[in-house]
């Protein structure tokens, strides 16, 4: 059969139905562009465009479809491609390097310990450490607490550091051999005597004092460089003020530095709201709950599962949590009020604003992960438990739940009390027999196991854990409660979440003022990381609860002592 005779007139365009015709294969038309553009000074056919926008492979470009700014735009035809204007292409921005002198940080031992990778968080500046420092980790590298093993990383690092240069240490380390790219200066090691005169008042051989040694002998030595001694000892650092030594905390490990600016998880909105956002409001109803659809400068600063409320005189109140952000729109789902006595979780109702969008977290399926943040006697531990006696005993949600708390030597053993691992914990679980003490009082239990169940029965569904136990673990279908959650390390914090398996959903709270842990801040805490880093998840909600309802003489205690 002869082949159809070849056009006369080259196309201008694509026909509509190119689309609908087989794509080739991409390096079949490469090699065919190729051969076009090397025989002839025009292509005899129209360019393939590198974006196909039948392909899910990745988004269209809004410059893919303008013509090219060398192309002729009279006749549609493009130019020759050695004709054409060769444009770099424009290279990422990086972050301005500072132009100022480099310091010279000088870390205490604690530092180390406390975050081994703080030796590659100083940027461009340089590090110095004391030959002392050096000891007191290799004296803190025994045991399995998480002290001891940040001594042991902290070692592992300095001897991959030394390890991957050939240059003499005295000269320095360049920190960023080791793949730390963020780290520009160098690691200095204290290879010979610094004379120092310290006051008489410090005796010579506390480990401090040698510190302390160092960075004034550095500090006449190197002038005018500055040098700072780093430190999360408050005392090491009033010490280091007090003979007239630049000193400062270890920032990096901070979260927030005020406190006042971590996520609340609840949004009061204006007084004004219904007034200028009536008009563009849609609404419908799905069951119990009625949603809004709302637009306007408020949606910016919304958040995922974030609650807002309108509560003014004369006008109706509002009380939803965003459910959906899509641009410039927000959805707004209303919420099960659970202060009344129908709808009492395992015989409790909540008492405030605060409790009841607490326990709408609680209640909810979808939610994986709750955070909980208050004063004594909010209600924490409570609405926690009821909450999950519920989901366990009566929904059948969950199989069992699990309790642990923080103790304050968190990592330490346990000690060498008589009886099982739970018995061990009991001393260090009196909440939790404070309020189940509480729960089995409840005349108005929700459905008939709650009805019927006894102190033994709901023991039985209760299972105490020890945190040192938890590393390797896998939690399915488990209703996870920490407590006391803000003597925790993000390291720590980082170490439960992921126990999570399918089904498992977990309750971390606890009381930023309550911090026993050394060296851990209400900024550094690992509840005060979960609550930023989980804020916006579709499957996580956090709320603060503001106001103590246990007695009205701790509520006055908490005000005024």
């Amino acid at each position: 059969m002869p082949l159809p005779p070849a056009p006369t007139k080259r196309a201008a365009m694509l026909a509509p139905d190119a689309y609908d015709a087989p794509a080739r294969s991409l390096h079949k038309a490469s090699r065919k562009s190729e051969v076009t553009a090397l025989d002839s000074p025009l292509p005899e056919k129209p360019q393939a465009m590198d974006f196909d926008p039948r392909s899910g492979g990745g988004e269209a470009h809004p410059e893919a479809f303008k013509a090219p700014a060398d192309a002729d735009l009279e006749h549609g035809e493009p130019v020759h491609p050695s004709k054409r204007r060769s444009e770099p292409a424009p290279k990422p921005a990086r972050k301005p390097k500072s132009t100022g002198p480099k310091k010279l940080f000088v870390l205490d031992t604690n530092v180390l310990m406390h975050d081994p990778m703080s030796l590659f968080r100083f940027e461009e500046h340089d590090i110095f450490l004391p030959m002392i420092v050096l000891e007191e980790l290799d004296g803190h590298k025994k045991g399995m607490t998480e002290v001891a093993r940040n001594a042991r990383q902290a070692s592992r690092t300095l001897d991959a550091l030394a390890g991957a240069q050939g240059a003499d240490i005295a000269s320095g380390l360049k920190l960023d051999t080791t793949g730390h790219r963020e780290a520009g200066g160098c690691l200095f090691f204290q290879t010979k005597p610094l004379a120092s005169q310290l006051p008489l008042g410090l005796p010579q051989g506390k480990a401090d004092n040698q510190i302390l040694g160092v960075v004034q002998a550095l500090r006449e030595e190197r002038a005018p460089r500055e040098v700072v001694l780093v430190s999360k000892d408050i005392n090491m650092r009033v010490k280091a003020r007090a003979l007239g030594l630049a000193t400062d905390d270890y920032q990096n490990d901070k979260t927030l530095d005020d406190l006042d600016l971590l996520y609340s998880g609840a949004l009061a909105l204006p007084p004004d709201f219904w007034t200028k956002h009536g008009k563009t409001i849609e609404s419908w109803q799905s069951g119990q709950h009625t949603f809004y659809r709302i637009t306007g400068p408020i949606v910016p600063s919304l958040l995922i599962n974030q609650f807002v409320y309108f509560e003014s005189p004369g006008e109706p109140s509002l009380y939803a949590r965003v459910t959906e952000i899509r641009a410039k729109t927000a959805v707004l789902k209303t919420l099960k009020d659970y202060g009344h006595l129908k709808n009492s979780v395992w015989g409790v109702t909540t008492r405030n604003r605060e409790q009841n969008f607490a326990m709408n977290l609680l209640m909810d399926p979808e939610i994986d992960f709750v955070t909980l943040t208050g004063t004594a006697g909010t209600g924490k531990t409570l609405m926690a438990l009821a909450s999950g006696l519920t989901q366990v005993l009566d929904d059948r949600r969950y199989t069992e739940i699990i309790m642990t708390r923080a103790t304050v030597s968190v990592g330490e053993d346990i000690g060498f009390l008589p009886g099982t691992e739970e018995e061990k914990m009991g001393p260090w679980m009196g909440a939790l027999d404070d309020n189940l003490e509480v729960l089995a009082k409840t005349e108005t239990s929700a459905g008939e196991w709650g009805r019927a169940a006894t102190n033994e029965l709901i023991r039985s569904r209760i299972k105490i854990k020890s945190m040192n136990f938890m590393r390797g673990r896998t939690f399915l279908n488990k209703y996870v409660i920490i407590d006391e959650a803000q003597n925790l390390t993000p390291k720590q914090m980082k170490t439960l979440i992921t126990r999570a398996g399918p089904g498992t959903k977990i309750i971390c709270m606890g009381n930023l003022a309550q911090i026993d842990t050394p060296y851990l801040t209400e900024g550094s805490s690992g509840l005060t990381f979960a609550v930023d880093k989980f804020k916006g998840w579709p499957h996580s909600g956090h709320i603060t609860l503001a106001r103590g309802e246990r007695s009205r003489l701790a509520d006055f205690a908490s005000e005024v002592l």
